[in-house]
C-alpha cells in the first residue's frame, strides 16, 4: 500500500516541470515539491514570496499602531501542511549547517543569535520565497556563492 503511494507520487513529480524545479531548493524533497506544485496551480495569484509565505502561515504576525510596527510570532494561519513540511525541510538543512558550519554561513550566524525553531521558520519561510519566486518565474535554484569563494 505505502509503496504504491510513493511511486504515484514520484510518477506525478517526474511528469510535473515545476514539481521537479521546486526539488532543486534544499530542504524540500519530493513530497514537499508535489505537495507545492499540486496546491499552487497559479503562483501569479501572490503578487510576491512575502504574500505566499503568508498565506502558508510563516510570516510575523502584525501588531502596529500609531506608525509603530510590532511584530509577533508567527501566525499560523494558512495550508498546515505546506507549512509542516516546510519546517520539517528546514530542520534537516539546518542539522546538516551544523555538521557543515563553512557551507551555510548565513544559518550557522542566525543560529548563533537564535533559538534552533525561530531559525528553522526563518528558513522555511525563506525556501517558501524561493519556491514562489521558481514558479512564478522559471528557472532552478542556484546555491548563492560563499563570501570565502568569491
Amino acid at each position: 500500500m505505502l509503496r504504491s503511494l510513493d511511486q504515484r507520487i514520484m510518477k506525478q513529480h517526474r511528469a510535473n516541470e515545476a514539481s521537479q524545479r521546486v526539488e532543486t531548493i534544499p530542504g524540500i524533497g519530493v513530497i514537499g515539491a508535489s505537495a507545492i506544485a499540486a496546491t499552487v496551480s497559479d503562483p501569479m495569484v501572490f503578487r510576491s514570496g512575502r504574500d505566499f509565505a503568508a498565506w502558508i502561515g510563516l510570516v510575523p504576525r502584525q501588531d502596529s499602531t500609531g506608525g509603530k510596527q510590532k511584530l509577533g510570532p508567527i501566525s499560523k494561519q494558512g495550508d498546515r501542511y505546506l507549512r509542516r513540511i516546510l519546517i520539517v525541510g528546514a530542520h534537516s538543512v539546518l542539522r546538516c549547517a551544523k555538521e557543515n558550519p563553512l557551507k551555510y554561513p548565513w544559518l550557522t550566524q542566525l543560529l548563533a543569535r537564535r533559538p534552533f525553531k525561530v531559525v528553522a521558520v526563518a528558513l522555511a519561510n525563506k525556501m517558501a520565497r524561493t519556491a514562489w519566486a521558481l514558479l512564478a518565474h522559471g528557472g532552478t535554484y542556484r546555491a548563492p556563492q560563499l563570501a570565502a569563494a568569491a
